[in-house]
C-alpha cells in the first residue's frame, strides 16, 4: 500500500511540489547565509515525493533559534496550510492517508531544523 500511496502522491502531488522546493533549495543555496536553509529546503523535496513510509522526528531544542527565524519567515505559514489541506483531506475516507502525509510534512515545516527522517 506504500507504493501505491507513493505513486499516486508523486504523480498527483510530490513531482511539482518537490521540484519547487528542490529548486528554492537552490536559491537560497546560492548565498551563503541561506545555505542552512536551502538545506532544509532539500530535506523536504525528498519528503515531499515519497512521504508514505517515512518518519519524522522533530527536535525543535537542536536547534531553537535557527527553527524561531524558519517559523517566523515562512514556517508557520506553510505549516497551517499543509495542517488545513490534511484536514480537508481527512474530511473523506479516501483522503485520510493522503491528509496523514499533509500532517506530517506540517510537521516537519514547523521544525526542520534537527528534525530527521526516516
Amino acid at each position: 500500500m506504500k507504493t501505491l500511496g507513493n505513486i499516486i502522491w508523486f504523480l498527483l502531488v510530490g513531482l511539482w511540489s518537490g521540484l519547487g522546493y528542490f529548486f528554492g533549495g537552490l536559491l537560497l543555496c546560492i548565498t551563503i547565509v541561506g545555505i542552512p536553509f536551502g538545506l532544509q529546503l532539500f530535506k523536504m523535496a525528498r519528503l515531499m515525493l515519497w512521504p508514505f513510509g517515512a518518519t519524522v522526528v522533530c527536535d525543535f531544542n537542536k536547534h531553537p533559534f535557527a527553527n524561531l527565524f524558519w517559523l517566523l519567515f515562512g514556517g508557520l505559514f506553510t505549516a497551517f496550510w499543509f495542517f488545513i489541506i490534511g484536514v480537508i483531506f481527512c474530511i473523506t475516507i479516501v483522503g485520510i492517508p493522503f491528509g496523514k502525509q499533509c500532517l506530517k510534512l506540517s510537521k516537519l515545516t514547523l521544525a526542520p531544523f534537527g528534525s530527521t527522517i526516516s
